[in-house]
């Protein structure tokens, strides 16, 4: 793999600690890695996105950014408030591109869920990993819902003949409910692919130093990481009701 989609199947679902998860354990392994937002949106132009948070929790990648808008919307609807230009999938297709040609790894995080929009002809993550043939990471919430939306997220991939390369949760509870314990057997099934990984909640406020190190305990070896998929959903998965 050289490109990499990230797409979350929603918001505030632990995209970004997660791709910074994956950018730290492949850097661990020895990869050059570059990370793209597609479209940075409720940042001003000197704040830092996505993307540099990322750099801040990972390391040394390169973090670059296709289009930034101020208002916290959707990247089509902030771009027309804004008065700016929309962000397309071919730019965004052709900004990984350049990068993979000096990188071993490019992951390309886009802006709430796979098909939020970036513009007005109705252009989405969706049709940047199109272009590329790119592979797609979904990251998904642990609680309630995450069933429906990420089996939601799985079909239109597959619709699209797009490779679902797995799921990871985003952020898993300290003290997961029941939900959540029936959720981690049920995710890879509602999905039709692996679970990859899990982090731990509040993954992102730890130290840099710290996230780095333990970022392969939380990622599957597909990703570079050492975590184990079938021992950690053996261990959280409840016994049947009496």
């Amino acid at each position: 793999m050289t490109v990499v989609v990230i797409t979350g199947t929603g918001t505030e679902v632990g995209k970004t600690v997660t791709t910074a998860a994956v950018a730290a354990a492949a850097l661990r392994a020895g990869r050059s890695v570059a990370v793209l937002k597609a479209a940075q949106t409720g940042v001003g132009p000197a704040e830092p996105g996505d993307a540099a948070e990322v750099a801040r929790l990972a390391g040394a990648v390169t973090a670059e950014e296709v289009a930034r808008y101020p208002e916290p919307l959707a990247p089509a609807t902030a771009a027309r408030r804004s008065g700016r230009e929309p962000v397309s999938p071919r730019q965004v297709a052709e900004a990984a591109a350049a990068l993979a040609a000096e990188h071993d790894l490019v992951l390309v995080e886009g802006a709430g869920g796979l098909l939020v929009r970036f513009d007005d002809k109705g252009g989405t993550l969706a049709d940047a990993a199109e272009q590329l043939g790119a592979p797609v990471l979904v990251v998904a919430s642990a609680g309630l819902g995450t069933l429906n939306a990420t089996e939601l997220t799985a079909r239109e991939l597959r619709s699209r003949r797009l490779d679902l390369l797995g799921v990871v949760v985003g952020s898993w509870p300290a003290a997961p409910g029941l939900a959540c314990r029936c959720n981690v057997a049920d995710l890879p099934e509602v999905a039709g692919a692996p679970l990859l990984g899990a982090l731990p909640d509040g993954a992102g406020a730890l130290p840099p130093a710290a996230f780095r190190a333990e970022a392969p305990r939380w990622l599957a070896p597909r990703l570079h990481g050492i975590w184990d998929a079938e021992a950690f959903t053996a261990r959280h998965t409840p016994e049947p009701a009496a």
